[in-house]
C-alpha cells in the first residue's frame, strides 16, 4: 500500500497554538498515541475557528462535518513535550475545504506530524450537505494569528 505524503505551503497556515502532551496521551509504546494526536488536532481546529469568531454549529442548524482525515507521522513525541500546532485552510470547494495542520515540538521545531481534515458544511436539521456559507472563505484571507 502506498504511503500518505502530505506537504503544505507555508502561506496556508493562518494560526498557531500550543498544547502540552499529557501523561494520558501516552500509549503502550511510551510515546504520543495516534488517538491522542487526533484529539489534539480537533482542539487546534476549534481554537482556530474560535479565533476567527466562527462557531462550529450555527443557530440555523448548519455546521461543519469532517469527511476524511489523513495523518503523516514524522517523529515521536513524549510527556511532557509542548507541541506547536499550525493550522490553516486549503482547497476550498463549493461545500467545504480542508483544515491543514503542521505539528512540531515547540522547543526544538522537530517535526511530529502533518495532517488534513476534509470538511463540508452540513445541515443537521435536514441531514444534507449544504453549500459553503457566504463570507466563510473571506475570513481566512487575513494575516496569520497566534494563540
Amino acid at each position: 500500500m502506498a504511503r500518505i505524503k502530505l506537504e503544505f505551503p507555508d502561506h496556508v497556515f493562518h494560526f498557531e497554538t500550543r498544547m502540552p502532551v499529557r501523561i494520558t496521551d501516552i500509549n503502550a509504546a511510551n510515546h504520543l498515541g495516534n488517538d491522542a494526536l487526533i484529539s489534539m488536532l480537533s482542539e487546534a481546529r476549534a481554537r482556530f475557528l474560535a479565533a476567527r469568531g466562527i462557531r462550529e454549529m450555527g443557530e440555523d442548524g448548519i455546521g461543519i462535518i469532517v469527511t476524511d482525515l489523513a495523518t503523516m507521522y514524522q517523529g515521536e513525541s513524549f510527556y511532557p513535550d509542548v507541541l506547536r500546532f499550525e493550522v490553516g485552510i486549503a482547497d476550498f470547494n463549493r461545500y467545504g475545504a480542508d483544515f491543514v495542520f503542521r505539528v512540531t515540538k515547540a522547543d526544538s521545531g522537530q517535526p511530529v506530524a502533518m495532517a488534513k481534515y476534509g470538511f463540508v458544511f452540513f445541515n443537521y436539521r435536514s441531514r444534507e450537505v449544504t453549500p459553503l456559507p457566504e463570507g466563510f472563505r473571506a475570513r481566512f484571507e487575513a494575516e496569520p494569528e497566534a494563540s
